[in-house]
């Protein structure tokens, strides 16, 4: 695999598909990731583009394109839960999961990336971050008692949740292999959301030798360990040997989605972990440049170059 850029730095200015991959190519890249904020309209131009032999897709993030009746700025990869409790909520999550598994075939794509939902709590980890922007450690005891608060809080509801996406994924499992199409689990930002780290683990316990694999997204794993919970690197030891595909993003403090050579991390340590065949995403937001784009991509394709295809 090459590097792939995520339509999520550009897609938002769009509501064509030939503008983003026109913008994207522009900037040397070859292959795309299609994000969760892309209109039926949009995905149909790129399948055209596809076609033509002028774009690479190698994966796609769920939901893609967006979900029927929503507009573009409610449709987020957790607008439906695949760990809702509400079973009306849970199957439509499943129903938009398909159809996402559905468009990877038809774009000749790896790959989709999921969120796996939520447990239905207060979220605090922007509490949590501004505890620690402010006094400039996690491990005050503010933010311990906030990290105490915020383990309970989860522990006493995320039992009922995790079941629900234990059987969203059973299901969409099934119906995605026979497609030949992978599932991504990506680790998450949020605290409330579902996998924990501990629930990860549990995932590729129960699922392991299908075509469900694990997704490294590395601001996220990033923030976990500026804030004190947990290692980045414990991610990656424990898990890469399911690893499917990894979203490459840099992060100052919970600042994340920046341009690498932006923040803090250092992407050489992720080298071990990849694979030729593991796919790789840059994933910075807005407002990183062009430039900025241009730049990281350089300098991934040259960390990374026995590692590309």
């Amino acid at each position: 695999m090459g590097l792939a850029l995520s339509t999520s730095w550009n897609g938002f200015r769009y509501e064509d598909g030939k503008g983003i991959i026109r913008e994207i190519r522009e900037l040397g890249f070859k292959e795309v990731e299609l994000s969760f904020n892309l209109t039926q309209r949009i995905v149909d131009d790129i399948a055209g583009i596809v076609k033509k032999g002028e774009i690479k897709v190698v994966s796609l993030h769920n939901f893609c394109p967006i979900p029927e009746g929503l507009k573009r700025e409610v449709a987020l990869p957790d607008c439906y839960s695949v760990a809702s409790i509400d079973e009306e909520n849970r199957r439509q999550a499943v129903k938009f999961t398909k159809i996402s598994i559905d468009t990877a075939l038809r774009l000749n794509a790896r790959a989709v990336v999921m969120h796996c939902g939520r447990v239905e709590i207060k979220d605090r980890t922007r509490d949590l971050l501004f505890l620690y922007n402010l006094k400039g450690m996690a491990d005050t005891p503010e933010c311990l008692d906030l990290k105490e608060t915020m383990r309970r809080e989860r522990g006493e509801k995320a039992q009922g949740h995790f079941q629900a996406a234990l059987k969203s994924l059973e299901e969409l499992s099934g119906y995605a292999a026979k497609q030949n199409i992978s599932l991504g689990v990506e680790n998450r930002y949020y605290f409330r959301e579902i996998p924990s780290f501990e629930e990860t683990g549990e995932i590729f316990r129960r699922f392991k030798g299908s075509n469900l694999f694990y997704w490294h997204d590395t601001g996220h794993a990033q923030l976990w360990e500026n804030l004190g919970f947990l290692k980045h690197q414990d991610y990656l030891d424990d898990y890469s040997r399911y690893l499917l595909g990894m979203h490459l993003h840099d992060i100052n403090g919970g600042d994340d989605h920046l341009a690498p050579l932006n923040g803090t991390l250092d992407f050489k340590a992720f080298k071990p972990y990849l694979k030729k065949d593991t796919i790789k995403t840059l994933e910075a937001h807005h407002p990183a440049s062009a430039k900025d784009m241009v730049k990281a991509r350089e300098y991934l394709e040259e960390i990374y170059s026995n590692k590309l295809e």
